[in-house]
């Protein structure tokens, strides 16, 4: 399925915008969400049970610090569906088939973010565990899947996608910086929907769990390097 599911992501970032490339929706969207949380927390910030959320100073300096590094490491623009959970694969067994649904979120950005986006994933939303957050040798094999799928419909020519390690290895160190902004998105908007929505889920839970894993695997990621 995992095959499956790469291919199909190649497939929707294979799709052509007309005309010029839109820019990436991620800073946008980072700004506006970490606004929203500025407006709406700052004067509850003491209370007990925000204070292991990361200040609005703390925050705004690390999405400087990502819109400064993020960016240099050449991933391509390209159409997202952005939130690529496990409900929002559909698996059809008999024709070996998947879909995506659910593209409420969809838009231009970060080939890397998307895919960052749905190893975080793996960890589930209910219960959210890491320890189920793909190895280096699982992300290669799906990525591997998703280069060639990437190359055939981008290049046009289905018999001449061969991979190398280069790619493959820039590539897993692209999806794994780009994670941390998937993080960082989804906490900031877990704090938002914490104080709004009506659905019966702990978002402030959610968030702070979010926000751990990016400072657990800044130090990680920021240490790769992608090979010259």
């Amino acid at each position: 399925v995992c095959r499956l599911v790469a291919r199909e992501m190649a497939r929707v970032h294979a799709i052509h915008a007309n005309g010029s490339l839109p820019r990436p929706i991620l800073w946008q969207k980072l700004h506006k969400y970490l606004s929203l949380v500025k407006t709406e927390l700052s004067p509850t910030v003491s209370e007990p049970r925000l204070q292991d959320v990361p200040s609005p100073e703390v925050l705004e300096q690390e999405l400087a610090w990502m819109e400064e590094t993020l960016p240099r490491l050449g991933s391509p623009v390209v159409l997202c569906h952005n939130d690529l959970l496990c409900k929002n694969i559909i698996y059809d067994r008999t024709r070996e088939h998947v879909r995506f649904i659910d593209y409420e979120y969809t838009g231009y950005n970060y080939q890397a973010f998307d895919i960052g986006n749905h190893f975080n994933e793996f960890a589930g939303v209910k219960e959210v565990d890491y320890g189920l957050y793909p190895s280096k040798e699982t992300q290669l094999q799906w990525l591997h899947s998703y280069l060639q799928a990437y190359k055939e419909l981008t290049q046009g020519h289905p018999g001449d996608t061969q991979v190398s390690q280069e790619e493959l290895e820039a590539l897993y160190v692209q999806v794994n910086k780009f994670s941390l902004a998937s993080h960082f998105l989804w906490a900031c908007w877990g704090l938002i929907q914490d104080k709004y929505s009506t659905i019966d889920f702990d978002f402030l839970r959610y968030a702070k769990l979010r926000f751990k894993q990016y400072f657990k695997m800044k130090p990680v990621v920021t240490a790769l390097q992608v090979p010259k």
